[in-house]
């Protein structure tokens, strides 16, 4: 089938027939060109596969801003009176208020749980199982694990007990709820995580005050605005209101998993070079052998140009096909990096398939730059003397 083209070229015809002279070599140099792209593109695969997995267990980090009463703040909460000027400053953007106590269930493997008081759970959860009611000022929703740990589903009773003063003594009291809703699960990275605990309506909430407010922004540019506009409002000769922007956390991962990447790129450019330095050899040993005949090329009329054109172009159709198996071999070697790490194993992404390209592209450059010299090196044999031997 590619009969046909070859004659069309024919410096690439003649060097593929002097490869197939020496196959044994051939396959040695192939070999080491497919070793280094599959070392570049499956541990390129590898980082991205691993970021994508880490970022799952993580979760979406997104743009939300958490701003929330410092240490030297008096008192020691945000105000009703702070999450109007919070929300004036946010603009378009939507802010939840969140209060927070601890709490512990009643019954058998009773233990510490996290109560969070929103006012608009809808904005920041997802329901897995239930329903939130439209007028909701009664019962509980659950996380999922929380769920699964205390046998607990939409419907079923649910008691917290908790410690209150009461005349200056503290009290213990049992407050029973109605589960309305289990709340789906959210990675590490997500505000009020309601894996393993419980969301109340804020009236349910002795006292005033939030523990904090979640501003949900459009974009990493909006937060920081409103960020810096938090700030100056608030904060002059002390800090009286800190500001978690979320956005900054996800470009320190982004940085960091591109560093791991460009260093396990490191490493597999080096297995290139190494296979760079192997088709140097390969070729100036086959330059030596093939000095008379380079003699009679340059005899019967071949200027050095074309001889130079020949020596790289088989070092181009030794790169060419070892970058060819190496990048096949990569992608079955990256399908099961897939589904071990992601669980699909055909879960490429374009950043995986850019990986891909570049030791495609890295493989056939070696392999071309590795050919320069002996290419060189015979194309400046002087005729006579290459007939000499």
């Amino acid at each position: 089938m590619l009969e046909p083209l070859w004659r069309r070229v024919p410096t690439f015809l003649m060097a593929r027939r002097n490869l197939a002279r020496a196959r044994t070599r051939t396959a040695l140099a192939v070999l080491a060109i497919v070793i280094g792209v599959v070392a570049i593109a499956s541990l390129g695969m590898f980082g991205v596969a691993f970021k994508e997995a880490q970022l799952e267990t993580i979760g979406e980090i997104g743009s939300d801003l958490q701003v929330y009463a410092s240490g030297e703040k008096d008192p020691a909460y945000l105000t009703d009176s702070d999450v109007q000027i919070i929300d004036r400053l946010a603009g378009d953007s939507e802010i939840v208020p969140l209060k927070q106590r601890q709490s512990r269930t009643v019954g058998e493997g009773s233990g510490g749980v996290t109560v969070y008081g929103v006012t608009d759970p809808e904005s920041l959860y997802e329901v897995r199982r239930g329903s939130i009611p439209g007028n909701w000022r009664k019962g509980a929703l659950i996380g999922q694990t929380f769920a699964d740990r205390n046998d607990l589903e939409p419907g079923n009773k649910l008691e917290l007990r908790r410690t209150v003063t009461r005349d200056g003594q503290p009290v213990e009291v049992t407050e029973t709820y109605r589960v309305q809703a289990v709340l789906q699960d959210e990675g590490q990275a997500a505000p009020a995580r309601p894996n393993d605990a419980v969301v109340l309506p804020v009236e349910q909430f002795d006292g005033e005050g939030y523990s904090q407010v979640i501003v949900r922004t459009d974009g990493a540019t909006e937060a920081n605005a409103t960020a810096m506009a938090i700030r100056d409002e608030f904060n002059g000769r002390e800090e009286l209101i800190n500001v978690f922007e979320r956005a900054d956390v996800s470009e320190q991962i982004d940085q960091a998993f591109a560093q791991i990447n460009l260093f396990l790129i490191g490493i597999g450019a080096i297995s290139l070079v190494v296979a760079g330095v192997s088709i140097t050899n390969v070729m100036l040993m086959s330059v030596i052998e093939r000095k008379q005949e380079i003699g009679v090329l340059r005899a019967v009329g071949y200027h050095r140009m074309d001889v130079l054109r020949i020596m790289l172009a088989e070092a181009a159709l030794l790169g060419l096909t070892g970058a060819i198996l190496g990048t096949a071999i990569s992608f079955a070697v990256g399908s099961l990096i897939n589904g071990a790490l992601l669980g699909d194993p055909l879960a490429f992404s374009a950043e995986a398939l850019r990986y891909a390209v570049v030791g495609f592209a890295f493989g056939v450059t070696a392999s071309v730059v590795g050919g320069l010299y002996p290419a060189w090196k015979a194309a400046e044999s002087e005729p006579v003397e290459a007939l000499r031997g």
